[in-house]
């Protein structure tokens, strides 16, 4: 078949037909000729993980390898490399420090061995160097306390990472990035006050970082809310403190109080977006506009009600990479896999059914959830898009010709949706075209809704979790001529279609 050239224009008309039987509708016209621009694939190119002791379990590393098979993301991030359970450091009975790499060593190693690379985030203090033993909530108990002597701090800073480049070499080690803390303002600094003592922490780090290397990366501030960023640009080009990125989280969940200061009701569905621009024009506003932006945690933020594991994520997500597409370098899901402990172990495989949050795209036994499915079919995406009025469709092309559109009908979660058809007329497709459709519904992929029909056990029996499986291995449709340059693809609530078309 000939290849598709050029790109897509998309023009939304028509809609809301049928209303007797509950159904919208609309048409899209897309023209294969029109100009394109880059999509890099910024979702999917790093990943959250549960803390860094975690990584030495064959269950997290199996995740890890399952993940970067259907995404090919690049880089890991996770909490407490300098835990006491690493065991990096220590002081004898005289106060001198002493230095113990040999998990940290197994931990890089192994997420290396997998095609991944690090995302350090330097956290939490070690008991012996905390300046008081003040502790965050989570299950595991990371001290949050600011260091005790900043001149130990800026030794074990230096030492571990000059151990780092000593291991790998600086040529890989510049490829990775280091990340000061994560979220102090909220419950994870109990410095006083907050925003001071932290950029105290990150002047520190940073200077001890670059000590080592210049080529190094290093940034922050990792806030929570998409907080700080302009202050902690101005301060860093105040005190010419070395900083190579931004980095910043939000969630569906946070509230616009938090993030905009306002009591404005913003839809969880749209609060990602919304942070992220936020992000991005602080930047934009800073004396460092040029400055890449790391959303180094996003999610929808809804736990313990079924939305995280169920299809409503196919759609949330392609909303997700349609209005975030051009605003961030890099965002990173959190997390990948529910081998997570921040509240405990979990003791069902779905995030409802279980009295401890378990938050990743994999669950126990490895059965994949909805939103691993989402991911694996927007990475299907090609590498080249039109920015679309649509507000339910991507379209893009990849590099071999190959036009590849995303469909969603995204409803919110406290309304009843209904089904939405949409009717694509294209032009200037080669002859005799072809489209294959794979989707994620109720009806493919949902093994949530496969889990709560078998009674939502808490510990599925192998059969059970071989039937999950089943259902969770998309098949696409049938190849699908596309006649009179014409194709109808009718769209469940909370359904997600990615259709390639030849």
């Amino acid at each position: 078949m000939r290849e598709i050239r050029g790109f897509v224009l998309l023009y939304v008309a028509c809609v809301l037909a049928c209303p007797a039987f509950g159904q919208q509708a609309q048409t899209l016209m897309v023209d294969a000729t029109a100009p394109a621009r880059p999509f890099p694939h910024f979702w999917e190119q790093m990943f959250g993980s549960g803390r860094a002791i975690l990584s030495l379990r064959s269950s997290y590393r199996d995740d890890l390898g399952a993940v970067k098979k259907i995404t090919g993301f690049e880089y890991v991030r996770f909490h407490g490399i300098f835990l006491d359970e690493v065991g990096v450091y220590e002081e004898n009975k005289q106060g001198k420090p002493e230095y113990n790499f040999t998990y940290v060593d197994q931990i890089y190693d192994g997420l290396l061995q997998n095609g991944v690379r690090p995302f350090v985030e330097i956290s939490f203090m070690p008991k012996d160097l905390a300046a008081q033993l003040d502790y965050q909530g989570f299950w595991y108990k990371p001290i949050v306390s600011p260091p005790k002597d900043y001149a130990k701090w800026d030794d074990l800073i230096r030492q571990f990472t000059q151990h780092l480049v000593n291991r790998y070499g600086i040529d890989e080690v510049s490829k990775w990035y280091f990340e000061v803390w994560n979220e102090p303002n909220i419950g994870f600094w109990s410095g006083k006050p907050a925003e001071e003592t932290y950029l105290e922490l990150y002047d520190h780090t940073a200077r001890d970082i670059k000590s080592v290397s210049p080529r190094l990366r290093v940034g922050g501030p990792a806030t929570a809310q998409a907080a700080w960023i302009g202050d902690f640009i101005a301060h860093t080009v105040k005190d010419n403190v070395p900083v190579d990125f931004v980095s910043s989280h939000i969630y569906g969940m946070d509230k616009a109080s938090k993030v905009f200061g306002t009591n404005e009701e913003i839809p969880e569905a749209e609060m990602v977006y919304r942070g992220t621009q936020k992000m991005h024009d602080d930047i934009k506003a800073s004396k460092r506009p040029d400055l890449p932006l790391i959303v180094s945690e996003f999610s929808d933020g809804r736990v313990n009600t079924g939305n995280r594991d169920s299809i409503y994520m196919g759609p949330w997500l392609a909303n997700v990479v349609r209005e975030c597409d051009g605003l961030s370098n890099v965002m990173a899901f959190w997390p990948f896999s529910d081998v997570f402990e921040e509240h405990g172990v979990a003791d069902a495989p779905f995030t409802d059914h279980s009295a401890r949050e378990g938050r990743g795209l994999i669950a126990p036994d490895g059965i994949p959830k909805p939103s691993y499915e989402a991911f694996a079919l927007l990475h299907k995406l090609g590498e080249q898009r039109i920015r679309e009025s649509a507000d339910d469709a991507i379209v893009t092309r990849r590099n071999d010709g190959t036009m590849v559109v995303a469909l969603w009908n995204l409803v919110d979660p406290e309304k009843a949706g209904v089904e939405k058809k949409i009717d694509l007329e294209f032009k200037h497709l080669p002859a005799r075209a072809e489209a294959v459709i794979y989707r994620l519904d109720k009806k493919h992929g949902d093994t949530l809704g496969a889990y709560e029909a078998m009674g939502s056990p808490h510990y599925p029996t192998k059969a059970q979790v071989e039937e999950l499986w089943k259902v969770a291995k998309i098949a696409p449709e049938d190849k699908t001529a596309i006649k009179d340059s014409h194709l109808s693809v009718e769209l469940p609530a909370d359904g997600l279609a990615v259709i390639e078309i030849k």
